[in-house]
């Protein structure tokens, strides 16, 4: 038996994670692939990117320093292979391609800028397929700080993915139009036309923390009604009352109220009952993608 460790750097809108696996290689036997640990950083860059443009001095040293900090973390547990991955904040930013030259420069980890398609490809690297079955359709929602990426599984596969720049750090700063969450109906009851019996598949820090909140087994969904109960609920409390009553951290307490009601509205327009919420995301998917690569 042989174990490996493979990492993964997320830096997204609202956060920015390190996500280490063990890889257990048997012979004879399926690759194992285990979480070890998660870093999460709250470097909200998308406050920065999408209001002027660009990545403040301030929010650029933090960048650098948690990337200084990741390195010297992967070499510790010893990280064999990794790959950073940066999303709407860093690819919309003015500066964001000075800043990934300085990264590499002062830590040496080179960053990719991904788009929506590539992130829906690198997610379907992951174990989906444990849950998407050939006799049902599924919509993969992943929210992000600063778009969402949608995807449709049918009979077992991607049929059509999109992206929307409706993001959680966005409608915080009231950046999306009306014509945004239009299209967005739009192009979900299109793409479900003739598709009755669908499921939300959904993925993030903020539909992870409602599943933990709702009290619901591992592998068990949500529903529809007690999301949009909880929704209520959450939108009730004062944003100091979500910290110091739910206890939720302060970069969680205001982005898990725009990110519920991306959830409930693709919920209604497609007509799902159910999200399931499987715990997988971008970080997965990378270490999947660069398993699965070396062993092509």
């Amino acid at each position: 038996m042989k174990v490996r460790k493979f990492a993964a750097i997320d830096i997204g809108s609202n956060a920015i994670r390190l996500l280490t696996h063990n890889v257990i290689e048997d012979k004879g036997k399926k690759t194992q692939f285990r979480k070890s640990a998660l870093v999460r950083v709250p470097v909200r860059l998308g406050e920065d990117s999408f209001t002027v443009g660009e990545i403040s001095e301030v929010n650029e040293k933090r960048l650098i320093k948690t990337m200084k900090a990741f390195k010297h973390l992967m070499e510790v547990v010893g990280v064999e292979k990794y790959r950073a991955c940066a999303t709407s904040a860093m690819r919309e930013a003015n500066n964001g391609n000075e800043i990934i030259e300085k990264i590499a420069q002062e830590s040496g980890i080179q960053i990719d800028l991904i788009d929506g398609k590539q992130e829906a490809a690198i997610i379907a690297s992951t174990d989906l397929k444990n849950l998407i079955t050939d006799d049902q359709s599924f919509l993969y929602i992943d929210v992000g700080g600063g778009s969402t990426e949608f995807t449709l599984f049918s009979q077992g596969k991607i049929q059509v993915s999109k992206s929307f720049k409706l993001g959680t750090v966005r409608l915080l700063n009231n950046m999306v139009k009306p014509e945004t969450w239009n299209k967005l109906e739009d192009w979900i009851k299109l793409i479900l036309k003739d598709k009755p019996k669908l499921s939300i598949i959904g993925s993030g820090g903020n539909i992870n923390k409602l599943h933990k909140l709702s009290g619901r087994k591992e592998g068990e969904p949500l529903s529809y009604i007690w999301l949009n109960a909880q929704y209520q609920f959450l939108d009730s409390l004062s944003y100091h009352d979500r910290i110091s009553e739910l206890g939720l951290n302060p970069d969680r307490a205001d982005v898990i109220i725009p990110a519920t009601k991306i959830f409930l509205s693709a919920a209604k327009w497609s007509g799902a009952k159910k999200i399931h919420v499987p715990k997988i995301g971008l970080s997965d998917g990378i270490i999947k993608d660069l398993y699965n690569s070396e062993n092509k």
